[in-house]
């Protein structure tokens, strides 16, 4: 029962992934929206207000603390997963994640990306009983420290973060810029690589360590991410262009509304289905114009449906192929963690119409010729 009153708090007013937002951004934010926020959404907005205050205090104490010495630390050469939302990037990332030789950021530090240094081990555990102990678009664990995108750490920081549409629908095509990068100003492209940086600095400072991150976005981020980090490494994952587009839809419905302050018709089905198809197609557009830029031996493809059914023979084949130091070290926490996966059931989703089929075989031609998915 309590579990139950706190997920539906948290869906309907709990704050969203501008938690972390110091009070000058979220000003900035609510300008940039029109401060229109939709009247079911106030609380939310109100909560996220009250936190900005503490915020913007927190992070000065930090950024005096920490400052010199966070732009002093050097950020060893990441390894990016890449691939669509629903593609399979969280269970990639959850698996290299059990690599303790790689760090990653969490659910706390990417949502208070301004303050972790200070506040992670004393608010970290009152934040994890705050959390729903499952996503909502499926039964993926959440924790405070379990893997997350670093995206989410951009929503705090100033906003500048696609994945702001799912809070601000009506601005969209405002935010969906910072999806490829392609369409921001000079000023704009380079606050985000400060920004960006900074954060990934911060991570690098408390680890040690080199960092493994996963945001789809990234995938359309290919020639960016180059010129942050010369000798990165990447990994993508595929996945049949339907199951995609399906398990997308169930998202957006399910868990949309755990982030939103604006309404959106979840119900209009074509509206949705047109989003994303158009924002998948723009996100490869980037990635099969940009993936020849990436240095030999420093990329690896995978499938899902591989993925699932030999988890640690892939994982093992990522690493001979980016040339990963000794899989052998790795191989014991992994197959622990596969085991604790045992008995994991995906949704049960509708088939895509006929129609959005053809669509689909029209939109993301590349995608199934690429890889040899059957349209």
């Amino acid at each position: 029962m309590l579990t139950h009153l706190r997920d539906t708090f948290l869906r309907n007013a709990g704050t969203n992934m501008m938690s972390g937002v110091t009070l000058a951004d979220w000003l900035r934010i609510l300008r940039d929206n029109h401060f229109a926020i939709d009247p079911p959404y106030l609380p939310r907005a109100a909560l996220i207000s009250l936190s900005s205050v503490s915020n913007s205090l927190i992070a000065a104490v930090e950024r005096l603390r920490y400052g010199p010495a966070i732009q002093k630390t050097k950020i060893e050469s990441p390894l990016f997963v890449l691939g669509s939302w629903r593609s399979g990037t969280t269970h990639l990332h959850n698996l290299l994640a059990r690599d303790r030789r790689f760090a990653f950021p969490n659910l706390y530090q990417v949502t208070c990306p301004l303050t972790f240094l200070l506040t992670e081990r004393r608010s970290a555990p009152f934040i994890d009983r705050c959390v729903p102990r499952r996503r909502p678009q499926d039964a993926v664990k959440i924790s405070v420290d379990e893997p997350q995108e670093e995206d989410f750490a951009m929503c705090s920081m100033a906003g500048q973060a696609n994945l702001m549409a799912w809070a601000f629908p009506r601005s969209a095509g405002f935010y969906q810029r910072y999806m490829t990068l392609n369409e921001l100003s000079p000023a704009e492209l380079a606050q985000w690589k400060l920004s960006y940086q900074h954060f990934l600095q911060k991570l690098a400072l408390k680890y040690a360590r080199p960092l493994v991150l996963k945001s789809p976005s990234n995938t359309g981020r290919i020639k960016t991410l180059l010129e942050l980090f010369p000798d990165a490494r990447f990994v993508h994952i595929h996945r049949h262009p339907f199951e995609i587009l399906r398990s997308l839809k169930h998202t957006i419905a399910a868990a949309g509304p755990w982030w939103q302050l604006q309404r959106r018709n979840y119900q209009d089905n074509a509206e949705v289905n047109e989003q994303f198809v158009q924002q998948i197609r723009a996100l490869y557009d980037c990635y099969f114009a940009h993936r020849p830029l990436i240095p030999a031996g420093r990329f690896c493809d995978i499938a899902f449906a591989d993925l699932e059914r030999d988890p640690i023979g892939q994982i093992r084949r990522i690493y001979d192929v980016l040339d990963l130091p000794r899989f052998e070290l790795a191989a014991q926490p992994l197959q622990a963690y596969v085991k604790s996966l045992a008995g994991y059931k995906k949704n049960v989703l509708p088939d895509l119409s006929e129609a959005v089929r053809q669509h689909l075989r029209r939109e993301w031609r590349q995608y199934f010729d690429e890889w040899g998915y059957a349209a």
